[in-house]
């Protein structure tokens, strides 16, 4: 089994409804995303898949997050924008274009994190 894995980021804004505590209040994070895809073979050319693919997919993806504040995201107005929320929705956006997708790892700060995969 190979797994490559592609790192980009995002700056936002939000705030976590129902939440008791400093994360109820607007705040903002340089976020950043990993994707992870895996493969038991690797294509002609050797690759599990080009990281300019996984790249690019994922960059068209965060566009709707860059400098946003996410609770007016349409996806996010019934559910809070929390890093499990984040992972989940940009899993279900890459899965489509990604053959092997195998997770999204979403961070917060450099020291917490958040993993979204199927089984």
């Amino acid at each position: 089994m190979f797994i490559i894995k592609v790192e980009s980021s995002f700056s936002a804004a939000h705030n976590l409804r129902g939440y008791k505590g400093k994360c109820e209040s607007l705040h903002g994070h340089n976020w950043k995303v990993e994707v992870a895809v895996k493969s038991d073979d690797l294509n002609k050319t050797g690759m599990v898949v080009d990281f300019h693919v996984v790249k690019a997919a994922l960059n068209k993806t965060l566009e709707i997050f860059d400098h946003a504040y996410l609770n007016k995201i349409p996806c996010f107005k019934k559910i809070n924008p929390t890093s499990e929320n984040i992972a989940r929705y940009i899993y279900s956006s890459l899965k489509p274009y990604l053959r092997g997708l195998s997770s999204v790892t979403v961070w917060e700060n450099s020291t917490c994190s958040a993993v979204y995969y199927e089984e």
